[in-house]
């Protein structure tokens, strides 16, 4: 074992670092987070961790670049203070949907992302459903991505028996029937076509919804557009209800006006990436927790013991 625990937040999701350490019964190290006035931003640990097993966590969400940078520094200063062992908890890791090259002469932005993290110092990376599984193999250093599947599932099961669920475009269906075995639901599939990022227009569903409570699920709303469209053919085709859910609640630009108007009577996701004031600006939304679910693999890891027995 590495020496004592100890986890740190940047400034992106501190709500979910506390309830984590609510959960392992521990109390957040300090770390001094600032910004100088041109910009740059000043990283300062504010305890000693020589030795320790330090677990970082760290959303790179909205603003992405901003909060990859700073934990790129927290992870540096962390080596750099001779922390035994350095953990990167990034609930929610930006610029995953770039992971391969759809057009000559663009970038491959997660591999890139992958090697700022492991260059600044990480020993190991926990995250949550990764849009692409192969992200992992950006990686030189351990990763453990988990499934915030059990935590939407146990909230739907009481609508199991009515309920079929819904795979948003062909690259989901594999979620999508995940969810639909343990719930031992139906599974659909809406046949989309996108025609520029950010914008996509649903045609028509394979598969009976037809007087079912129709659960559209997928890995993250950023725009909502794929969403809602998703929600207003499953209407079209005879389901009696529709419900969304997600991991990432990216929810950038019109997506909580899109929401509020949306034919949705809930949208599930995860506090993989914070609401702030978005959530009192949409009633649809339900708030499901994945503190539980990294402090079980933070203390699984710190002890040595299986993670993999999280994704059972």
């Amino acid at each position: 074992m590495h020496g004592d625990l100890k986890i740190l937040t940047g400034t992106s999701n501190p709500a979910l670092a506390k309830a984590i350490c609510d959960h392992l019964g521990c109390q957040l190290t300090p770390a001094l987070c600032e910004t100088f006035s041109d910009g740059e931003i000043r990283i300062e640990i504010g305890d000693n961790v020589r030795g320790d097993d330090v677990f970082v966590v760290q959303a790179t969400c909205s603003p992405v670049n901003y909060n990859l940078m700073q934990l790129c520094l927290m992870l540096d200063a962390l080596k750099r203070a001779s922390a035994g062992r350095v953990t990167a908890v990034v609930p929610y890791y930006g610029y995953a949907r770039q992971d391969r090259k759809v057009s000559p002469r663009a970038p491959i932005s997660a591999k890139l992302v992958a090697d700022f993290l492991t260059t600044a110092g990480t020993d190991r990376v926990v995250t949550v459903d990764l849009h692409a599984g192969q992200i992992q193999g950006f990686f030189n250093v351990p990763v453990d991505n988990l499934y915030a599947q059990p935590v939407i599932l146990e909230y739907l099961r009481p609508y199991a028996g009515d309920i079929v669920i819904v795979s948003p475009d062909a690259g989901g269906v594999e979620r999508a029937r995940s969810f639909a075995k343990k719930l031992n639901a139906g599974l659909a599939i809406i046949d989309k076509r996108r025609d520029r990022p950010n914008q996509a227009s649903a045609m028509h569903v394979i598969g009976d919804v037809k007087d079912k409570i129709a659960i559209v699920v997928d890995d993250m709303i950023d725009t909502a557009g794929t969403m809602c469209a998703a929600g207003e053919v499953l209407l079209k085709n005879g389901a009696k209800e529709v419900m969304a859910c997600a991991t990432h609640p990216v929810l950038s630009g019109p997506a909580i006006e899109r929401l509020c108007n949306s034919t949705f009577s809930q949208v599930i996701v995860t506090d993989t990436v914070p609401l702030g004031d978005k959530l009192a600006a949409c009633s649809k939304l339900k708030v499901l927790s994945v503190a539980g679910l990294l402090a079980k693999a933070i203390h699984n890891i710190h002890t040595e013991s299986s993670v993999s027995v999280l994704f059972v």
